[in-house]
């Protein structure tokens, strides 16, 4: 196979045109839209704005797994399984604090892949990749944040935690991820006070790290805290690994983790320690997941990134609804040829859009996984779903 042209742009070229005006002394200004790389060595226990939180106590025992099975209904499993296909929604960093109105419009284009005869094309269920409540998951955001946008979504909603679900807000008295515990952890699947008027019963995962089990692809959740970068403790670190080393070896394995990998956006770059924690534990297990799905950063991006010696596919799907205002790439982004590195980092933009909400459809059967970004329109501007897809990836797998 020829190998491909893959434009490379040197982030010193562009640093080294004059700056006008600079600040003095220890004073600082804009941040820089154009990262020094994909990945930037952060010290998570120096981050002075969203410290490391404890994690609470897991409401399920180890080692922390729900099955599909536990959630839908017999027949809902046997068309999964005579069908040999799953479809499922992913997206993260959707509560709109600020206004409902991009959540809203989101939420809409997803409703609308319920739409079609074939059932075997509806998505199975909505894996949430974090940030569900802003700004510090208060449980009064529940329901204006996620319940009554989500009022109408047909399918299930499970998810990880992201760093402002996991934050505090002393004001309110609550503890670190009280409100995501008690509205996806719960023990018994009961509407909690945050669902009033929604029909919505809370999800009964048995931790904020867990794994999903599927009949045609496992899904490994990480709790990466609050930490710019994202952090682990060791004790999660093992859990992931041995998870790893458990999986089914007849189907995919999907990592979802909430700080990216890797990322094109300066303010919000790439985390080398989370890349190393996860690279570390797929040699240690002897198995690398076939897709990593983050968010935290608004917008979309996809990377070839590397994990154990392996290109893998590293998507960012964080452009759910928060805000009207998406994180906006560089200009010299735009600008260049796609794909294309940056500098001397590791990792290969392949596509990403900064200027469309939106969210992931996914479909996996035991050869392939087929992940669409599904760019939303603005909303006084709607169009008839389900959509085309942005973007579309095939991972072949061949289980």
């Amino acid at each position: 196979m020829p190998a491909r042209k893959v434009t490379n742009i040197d982030p010193s070229r562009f640093r080294c045109a004059p700056r006008h005006p600079t600040p003095r002394g220890t004073r600082s200004f804009g941040a820089e839209r154009l990262p020094q790389a994909f990945q930037v060595v952060i010290d998570p226990t120096k981050d002075p704005q969203q410290p490391w939180r404890d994690l609470p106590p897991p409401t399920g025992l180890p080692p922390f797994r729900l099955s599909l099975e536990s959630i839908l209904a017999p027949a809902s499993i046997a068309a999964i399984n005579s069908s040999g296909k799953l479809v499922f929604h992913a997206v993260g960093d959707t509560g709109g604090v600020n206004t409902p109105t991009q959540i809203e419009n989101v939420a809409t284009y997803m409703e609308s892949d319920f739409s079609g005869a074939d059932i075997t094309a509806h998505p199975a269920f909505f894996y949430h990749l974090g940030d569900v409540v802003y700004y510090d998951g208060e449980l009064a955001n529940y329901y204006p944040e996620f319940y009554e946008p989500y009022m109408h979504y047909p399918g299930p909603i499970v998810g990880i935690p992201g760093n402002h679900d996991g934050d505090i807000d002393p004001k309110t008295g609550e503890t670190s991820l009280e409100g995501f515990v008690r509205n996806f952890c719960a023990q018994t699947a009961t509407r909690t006070p945050e669902a009033k008027d929604a029909p919505r019963t809370a999800m009964t995962q048995p931790n904020v790290y867990w794994t999903l089990l599927t009949p045609l692809v496992t899904i490994v959740g990480l709790y990466s805290n609050c930490p710019e970068g994202g952090q682990l403790s060791q004790a999660q670190i093992d859990w992931f690994e041995s998870e790893l080393k458990a999986a089914p070896t007849d189907r995919a394995v999907i990592l979802a983790v909430h700080h990216p990998l890797y990322s094109a956006y300066g303010p919000k770059p790439g985390s080398q320690v989370m890349h190393g924690v996860i690279d570390n534990a797929a040699q240690a297990a002897g198995r690398v997941p076939e897709l990593v799905l983050g968010g935290h950063v608004h917008d979309y991006q996809r990377f070839t990134g590397q994990l154990a010696g392996k290109d893998v596919p590293m998507i960012i799907a964080g452009a759910g609804g928060y805000n009207a205002a998406l994180h906006v790439l560089d200009p010299a982004f735009h600008k260049a040829k796609l794909p294309l590195t940056l500098g001397n980092g590791g990792g290969t933009l392949e596509n990403f859009n900064d200027s469309q909400h939106g969210y992931l459809r996914i479909t996996v059967t035991k050869k392939s996984i087929v992940v669409e970004y599904v760019a939303v329109p603005d909303p006084s501007k709607p169009a008839k779903g389900p959509l085309k897809a942005f973007d579309t990836l095939t991972i072949k797998t061949g289980y």
